[in-house]
């Protein structure tokens, strides 16, 4: 007998979403560094899957420095054309670009809010959406919520933040909880 908890169906493709789907995909977040790392990331996956930003974590991890935005900003040309030509990252410009940008722009919005988690968990004022969705194709690309985000992080100079991405981000850290309602984690 199977005692292994339902899962979302889209976990099921591979170990590492598994993994990521049981651990983190909406789980309330609260650390700032992990929340600037999953913004830089789900902005890579413009264009892409979350899968094969899986599937690179480890080396983009390493090469970004794990995105820690305090030695992002310090990045110059000579970085980016060694970023640039690494095999195990996403080798595009504008996302590369993307990052530092948004580490730059990162602690500006700190000086203003004094953390990333504050800003976020400001426009629920600090409570997680649950949805009750029954099936994966109920799932939304967008809300009003990530509509609202992205256009106000657009404003503060933010990159690679439209409202599919934000979407994506708030599931990512957790403001979002769209496990759907028989899925064994939905109260992780």
């Amino acid at each position: 007998m199977n005692t292994e908890p339902l899962r979302c169906p889209w976990s099921l493709t591979d170990p590492l979403s598994m993994r990521y789907h049981d651990t983190e995909w909406g789980v309330p977040c609260h650390d700032d560094l992990h929340m600037f790392k999953m913004l830089v990331l789900e902005g890579k996956q413009a264009g892409l899957s979350w899968r094969g930003i899986l599937r690179k974590m480890d080396t983009l991890c390493v090469a970004f420095d794990d995105f820690n935005p305090h030695k992002l900003i310090t990045y110059d040309d000579a970085k980016v054309a060694e970023l640039l030509k690494n095999p195990g990252i996403i080798r595009n410009r504008l996302k590369v670009n993307a990052a530092i940008t948004n580490a730059k722009t990162y602690f500006a919005l700190c000086d203003e809010f004094g953390s990333l988690d504050n800003y976020i968990w400001q426009f629920t004022d600090g409570k997680q959406v649950v949805n009750n969705w029954e099936t994966q194709d109920q799932l939304p690309a967008t809300s009003l919520l990530s509509d609202k985000v992205s256009t106000d992080m657009k404003k503060r100079g933010f990159k690679f933040i439209g409202s599919t991405i934000i979407y994506s981000y708030l599931q990512a850290v957790g403001v979002i909880n769209d496990h759907l309602v028989w899925c064994g984690f939905r109260n992780a």
